[in-house]
């Protein structure tokens, strides 16, 4: 098979940073899904991202589709021929349809009746002949913002400056707003020109002579070695933020990194506040010291080579130390305030247009943490400490600092609660009382920082689903299934001897006493359960449970989210033991009996025999150890209480007619099932899961 290797690209104005990574993967997944359509093998697919151009390499691309020989199926024969053996006016349909005479049918016997049939023939086109629609692929993609220009009705990421197609050393022709393929590209815009592509696998290589280095992940090892000499050489620590890498390796095509200075007044400042400064503003990474401490220094990474550095260090320079004069004005003129007069400014902010000002929701936050320590039982002055937190929780958020750096919300508020003489606890839980903040980030570790955490969520959750904002998709503006997550995180950290329901419970509650909902309780509180329910699952399948497992896990509350997971875990590992088998059984018939009637109580004189008294008598002797094991979260403990009723109920079954015709004798039995159902129930519902085939005998 002969086969040729091919090179797309599109060169663009500068594109957004962050939308390279996503944009390089479309790129790849929607070349190789265009190549399966249009029946193309090919060896390899690579993706170039820079700045200023989308490209992709194709490389041993079969010249010519395969041709394709295939058998389409008619009319069966009786219908296909007349009493006389003509063929009838479905025959010459058939045939017409498939674009073939009537003596090219042929009759082919399926499953004991014959059918008509023609072999249909399909030459393979020449890859020359379908390559220019690749353009389609590169107007399909999709960007979040796109922009028209010029009088062109396309909108795109940015505006298209030229194209190239080439099929080794021939140019494949196509067009796009107005722009027409060649076999000229453009190396970098300063420091590269015009040139001409003389074959398709010499492109990378064309480039980097150009000063565009067109691989995404060589680009960032590049500026990563590169530091790391920085690093060595001047006796520094570098932490590299992956983000900030990922963002700056898409900003350059051809990276220098170099490092300059500031003064070290600014030094006065919070580093968290120096380093969200140089982060975001100027795209810089900080420098530390071996034991941590910022030192007056940054590394930038310029895009170009590193002629006239030091011009450029200069300029970089004067550019930080001006953001950073602000930076250390904002901080000054917020020390003059007062955390009373910030949370007054707090009654003008609004939070939701239903749900009031941050103010108002700060009072519920109140009230939810003091609802929470009295659950948790904690000890006065952590109660004390919480409350208070609770209450200046959000008083930063009218700072000068917070303004201009949303991400450092909580983190001042600690640096300004301690300034203004709050004491450590409720300074660290302030900081404390918005994390998680993203996946992954660390969990509060004080009391009250984790108390006041889940206070806040838990007010935006139950408050948002009340007002009938839900997310559904991708929409998910107020972060609710992040905050979700944080407060089964937090609690399974915590390992509270607390349900989460029983959180959730508190702030209904709560929402009962006030005029906010737009929905029905009933809806509100089924949406709430719903979406927690999912956020659990999710945190389940996260440890590897498999979904029947999880759906038998969660059938009725999501309880302890650290015992849940013990659970889970446990029926993992009895499915795979082939005499569990029985003991599921067992369970199972219990539950599916005792939906067919109500507990009204025992009485044990109504037993016919041994079976059905050494049920009761072995149920009576396990319910009170089990419910402790249950309470103490002892899942392996609890689950082999559970297991000595198997045999007993296997016995009773065996020996006993439940649904008998005597009326009192049938209650009285469903009234006992019920009893163990409930016990089974609260461990998991059996009947959820999907038992492994091999434990079939």
């Amino acid at each position: 098979m002969k086969t040729t290797n091919i090179l797309f690209e599109v060169g663009l104005e500068e594109m957004p940073a962050r939308f390279l990574d996503a944009t390089e993967k479309q790129l790849q997944d929607s070349t190789a899904k265009w190549l399966a359509a249009i029946r193309l093998p090919y060896q390899k697919i690579t993706t170039y991202v820079t700045p200023r151009r989308l490209a992709v390499v194709i490389e041993q691309l079969a010249t010519k589709q395969a041709d394709i020989e295939e058998e389409a199926k008619g009319p069966a024969k009786k219908i296909a021929l007349d009493q006389e053996g003509n063929w009838s006016k479905a025959a010459v349909g058939f045939s017409k349809g498939q674009g073939k005479d009537l003596d090219e049918i042929y009759f082919k016997d399926v499953n004991g009746t014959e059918y008509a049939y023609v072999t249909k023939f399909t030459a393979g086109k020449s890859a020359n002949a379908l390559l220019p629609d690749f353009k389609n692929v590169i107007l399909n993609l999709t960007f979040p913002k796109n922009m028209r220009w010029s009088t062109g009705s396309l909108r795109f990421i940015r505006p298209i400056r030229w194209l190239v197609g080439l099929n080794d050393q021939t140019i494949i022709p196509f067009e796009i707003a107005g722009v027409s393929s060649s076999n000229y590209s453009f190396g970098h815009r300063f420091l590269g020109s015009k040139f001409e592509i003389k074959d398709t696998m010499t492109y990378e290589t064309q480039l980097r002579d150009q000063y565009v280095i067109a691989n995404t992940v060589e680009r960032k090892q590049i500026i990563v070695d590169q530091i790391a000499d920085l690093e060595k050489e001047q006796k520094w620590t570098i932490p590299l933020d992956k983000e900030l890498l990922e963002e700056v390796s898409h900003l350059v095509e051809y990276p220098t990194a170099f490092f300059g200075s500031f003064s070290e007044d600014f030094l006065t400042i919070p580093k968290e506040a120096l380093i969200t400064s140089m982060k975001e503003h100027q795209r810089y990474f900080p420098v530390l010291d071996h034991e941590g401490e910022l030192l007056p220094h940054f590394i930038a990474v310029r895009n170009g080579n590193d002629q006239y550095i030091d011009v450029v260090t200069k300029g970089n320079e004067k550019v930080l130390n001006a953001r950073l004069s602000d930076a250390m004005f904002f901080y000054q003129e917020d020390q003059k305030q007062s955390i009373e007069k910030n949370l007054k400014k707090l009654e003008r902010m609004v939070f939701q247009e239903n749900l009031g000002t941050i103010a108002d929701k700060v009072g519920r936050v109140v009230k939810l943490a003091e609802k929470i320590t009295d659950i948790l039982e904690v000890d006065q002055i952590t109660k004390e400490n919480t409350l208070r937190a609770a209450k200046i929780s959000k008083f930063d958020l009218v700072t000068n600092m917070v303004n201009e750096f949303t991400k450092l919300q909580g983190i001042m508020g600690e640096k300004y609660a301690t300034i203004f003489g709050e004491n450590k606890r409720v300074a660290k839980a302030i900081n404390e009382h918005y994390m998680p903040r993203f996946a992954n980030d660390h969990l509060p570790s004080s009391t009250e920082g984790a108390i006041v955490s889940i206070a806040d969520k838990l007010d935006t959750i139950v408050g948002c689903i009340s007002v009938g904002i839900v997310p559904s998709g991708s929409q998910d503006p107020y972060g609710l299934r992040r905050q979700a997550m944080g407060i089964l995180q937090i609690a399974q950290d915590q390992k509270w001897s607390i349900s989460i329901d029983d959180f959730i419970t508190v702030t209904e509650k709560l929402y009962d006493t006030l005029e906010i909902r737009t929905v029905s309780k009933e809806d509100a509180d089924k949406n709430i359960a719903e979406f927690f329910r999912g956020r659990a699952a999710y945190i389940l399948k996260e440890a590897g449970i498999e979904q029947d497992i999880v759906e038998a896990i969660l059938i009725n509350k999501i309880g302890n989210m650290m015992f849940t997971i013990k659970k889970a875990k446990l029926l993992t590992v009895k499915r795979q033991e082939a005499e569990f088998k029985s003991d599921q059984e067992a369970f199972v018939r219990v539950i599916n009996l005792a939906k067919k009637g109500k507990d009204t109580g025992v009485n044990s004189d109504l037993f016919e025999n041994e079976q059905e008294k050494h049920l009761y008598n072995v149920y009576e002797k396990v319910k009170s150890n089990y419910q402790n094991q249950m309470e103490s979260f002892e899942a392996t403990d609890a689950m082999e209480t559970l297991l000595a009723l198997t045999e007993p109920i296997h016995d009773f079954f065996d020996h006993t007619m439940v649904m008998t015709e005597d009326i009192k004798l049938k209650q009285n039995r469903i009234s006992l099932l019920n009893k163990i159902a409930v016990l089974i129930l609260q461990f998991a519902d059996l009947n959820q899961i999907e038992w492994k085939q091999q434990f079939t005998s």
